[in-house]
C-alpha cells in the first residue's frame, strides 16, 4: 500500500510540477514565495492523495490547492503590511508627542553625526546603550578584540572631529622621557 501511494504521488508530481510551477510563478513575483507555495501545494496533495482525482482532473485539483495557498500567502502579507503600518503610525505619534531632548551642546551632536555610520553605531552602543565590548561583539557579530580596536579608533576619530570643530583640544602629548642611561660595565684590567 505504501509503495503504491508513493508511486502515485511521484507520477502526480512528475506530471504536474511544470503546470503548478507556471501557475504559481505567474501569480507571485518572489521566487522564495513561489517555492513555498509549490511545496505547500504538493504537501497537501501528499496528505490528501486519496482526494486527488485521477488523470487530467488532478491538474485542476492542484491549481485549486495552489490558488488557496496563494490566497493565504497574500492574506498573510497584507496582515503583516497593515500591522507594520499601524505600528509605524503609533510609534510616530508617540515620538512626536515626546520629542527627543535637545542636547545642551548641539555642536557635539553635529560632530557625532559627522562620523561614519560604523563609528556612530559603536560609540552609541558603548555610551548610550551602556554595552561592554563583549556585548557589542555579540550585537555586531565580531570578536571582542575587533570591538576593542574599532572602538578605540572611533573614539580617536570623534576626538579629532571635536578638535576640528574647536569644541575640544587634543590631549597634550605625553612628554618623552629620556631612556635611562645604562652604565657600561667597566672591565678591570688586571695584571697578567
Amino acid at each position: 500500500m505504501g509503495h503504491e501511494r508513493s508511486a502515485r504521488f511521484e507520477e502526480l508530481y512528475a506530471a504536474h510540477l511544470g503546470h503548478v510551477t507556471g501557475y504559481v510563478r505567474r501569480r507571485t513575483g518572489d521566487p522564495d514565495d513561489a517555492a513555498d507555495v509549490i511545496s505547500e501545494t504538493f504537501l497537501v496533495a501528499w496528505r490528501r492523495l486519496d482526494d486527488v482525482p485521477p488523470g487530467e482532473e488532478a491538474r485542476f485539483y492542484l491549481y485549486g490547492v495552489a490558488r488557496r495557498t496563494l490566497a493565504n500567502l497574500h492574506r498573510g502579507q497584507r496582515r503583516r503590511r497593515d500591522l507594520t503600518t499601524r505600528i509605524g503610525r503609533r510609534l510616530a505619534a508617540d515620538l512626536a508627542a515626546a520629542p527627543a531632548p535637545e542636547p545642551d551642546r548641539p555642536e557635539i551632536g553635529a560632530a557625532f553625526r559627522a562620523l561614519p555610520d560604523a563609528d556612530r553605531d559603536l560609540l552609541g552602543l558603548a555610551s548610550w546603550e551602556g554595552l561592554d565590548n563583549g556585548q557589542i561583539a555579540s550585537v555586531l557579530g565580531v570578536s571582542r578584540n575587533a570591538v576593542r580596536i574599532r572602538l578605540h579608533r572611533a573614539r580617536r576619530r570623534f576626538a579629532r572631529e571635536l578638535e576640528r570643530r574647536g569644541i575640544a583640544r587634543a590631549p597634550a602629548a605625553k612628554p618623552e622621557r629620556p631612556a635611562p642611561e645604562t652604565p657600561v660595565p667597566s672591565r678591570k684590567v688586571g695584571s697578567a
